[in-house]
């Protein structure tokens, strides 16, 4: 029996039988690790902590973590030299969580720079490799994420999603993956990229996994601001069968230049797959999209720069000394950590957020950003009205060659223009698997709900999952 090829439920269920152990099944995780990784480079380091096996609640599932969430004891960089050597002295919630439910954690997962980029080509570890074709890229920034789970180096994953950064390289990898709505799941212990857009969500490999994972991580948390005080159901309740009389939205900007056709096709079929399961197909409009990308990158960038002055070389991390040209000064030693800490993507949203929020510029750039944010949120409210799911492409290409966008930013930020609508409104949204392009590369399927509605999501994405075979897929490495 191949362990590290079940999925989490499988695997959960010959833990709770007796039939496996805990230990068997993460030696077997760690074993695959060891044996493709150094193709795939989906892990930056494996945990230094072991679990113990011993522990009665020893009944979860191994997992891998994205390289921003803090566990005690252990290293977190967000893929940056400028946090390198830097030990967490606690454990993010969705940590202590998993920590609380048996988890084994497996290791540490590659990622984009502080999450800047949709890649995983900006990592100071250098990229991650798709594995479906090792010259592609597994999307970003949680690429080392959805890597690890398709190529079966991790059941299941925890990323972090900005602006898409869960489900474009769900999409990408051929996996599920799923946004919650911001503040379902606690950002304690996130390190952030933009405070008003970041949730902490699953990477799995088929929808039940991911409803599993979401019963784990969700929750109100005091000790974050921006968690909300709500109910958690147990979503496993939603996964069933039957869309019979639920109403799906596709945007009439859904099909937009630049779409591949045979993503276009793909999303088409998957339409008629939810027709024929008794769904009714209806189109919307969602007239302020054109402004997402432009606005998303005002507003992100922003906040990122806000958030990233407190990597100055002071009281953690990398703290360079200027060179013999430069006084020793502090702020001479400001600019040389940061200088050589941040890489060439870090440094551009820097820049582009603070220009953002300078004198005389706050008003004509980030003020308005907000306020095309506050638009494309009414249309999606106005949307929901009458639909109970809205559907588009997840990303508008297959993955891409690895290197073939670096020196291209904007084309790079395009790649995100149907995941950030979701991030700029709060609403969950999930990709699922929906077909491969004629090169053998996966494309995903996006759905979006109302605030707090993941149990639609996953019912849809479940009976759509159970009416077709794309996530039974394997690549071959």
């Amino acid at each position: 029996m191949s362990l590290h090829r079940l999925t989490a439920r499988a695997l959960l269920d010959l833990l709770k039988s007796g039939k496996t152990s805990a230990k068997e099944a993460y030696n077997a995780v760690i074993a695959h690790i060891k044996a493709v990784d150094p193709k795939v480079k989906a892990y930056v380091r494996l945990s230094s902590q072991k679990p113990d096996f011993n522990a009665k609640n020893q009944f979860a599932v191994p997992i891998g973590l994205k390289d921003n969430l803090c566990v005690k004891g252990e290293e977190v960089t967000c893929a940056s030299r400028i946090l390198k050597g830097l030990r967490s002295p606690y454990d993010a919630t969705v940590v202590a969580k998993i920590k609380n439910s048996g988890g084994a954690i497996i290791g540490v997962l590659n990622m984009d720079e502080f999450a800047f980029g949709s890649s995983c080509e900006t990592s100071c570890y250098g990229p991650t490799f798709n594995p479906w074709d090792l010259q592609c890229v597994p999307g970003g920034s949680s690429g080392g994420s959805a890597a690890a789970v398709a190529a079966d180096e991790a059941p299941w994953a925890l990323g972090s999603d900005t602006g898409g950064s869960i489900r474009q390289p769900a999409a990408f990898c051929g996996i599920v993956g799923l946004k919650p709505t911001y503040g379902r799941v606690s950002r304690y212990g996130l390190i952030a990229f933009a405070s008003s857009l970041d949730q902490i969500g699953p990477l799995t490999k088929d929808v039940t996994d991911c409803a599993l994972l979401m019963n784990i991580i969700s929750g109100y948390d005091e000790r974050d601001s921006t968690s909300v005080n709500t109910p958690v159901p147990d979503y496993t309740k939603a996964l069933v069968n039957d869309v019979r009389g639920l109403k799906i939205g596709i945007p009439k900007q859904a099909f937009v230049q630049g779409l591949a056709p045979q993503v276009r096709q793909a999303v088409e079929e998957s339409l008629n797959v939810l027709r024929k399961s008794g769904a009714v197909v209806k189109e919307v409009s969602l007239p302020h999209t054109p402004y997402a990308v432009a606005a998303y990158y005002i507003v992100a960038t922003a906040e990122a720069s806000s958030n990233l002055a407190r990597f100055d070389g002071v009281r953690y991390g990398l703290r360079a000394t200027p060179g013999a040209v430069r006084k020793n000064t502090l702020v001479d030693m400001y600019e040389e950590t940061r200088s050589r800490g941040f890489g060439d993507e870090a440094k551009r949203r820097i820049m582009l957020g603070t220009y953002a929020l300078s004198s005389g510029y706050y008003d004509a750039y980030y003020l308005r950003g907000q306020k095309a944010r506050t638009l494309i949120k009414q249309d999606l409210d106005e949307a929901f009205k009458d639909c109970d799911v809205i559907i588009t492409p997840t990303a508008p290409t297959v993955a891409f060659k690895v290197g073939e966008k670096l020196s291209d930013p904007l084309s790079m930020y395009l790649s995100d223009i149907y995941t950030i609508p979701a991030n700029l409104a709060g609403i969950p949204a999930i990709s699922v698997p929906c077909g491969f392009s004629d090169t053998g590369l996966p494309i995903g399927l996006q759905l979006m709900a109302k605030a707090f509605d993941e149990e639609m999501l996953l019912r849809v994405s479940y009976t759509y999952e159970q009416n077709t075979e794309w996530h039974l897929k394997k690549p071959r490495l």
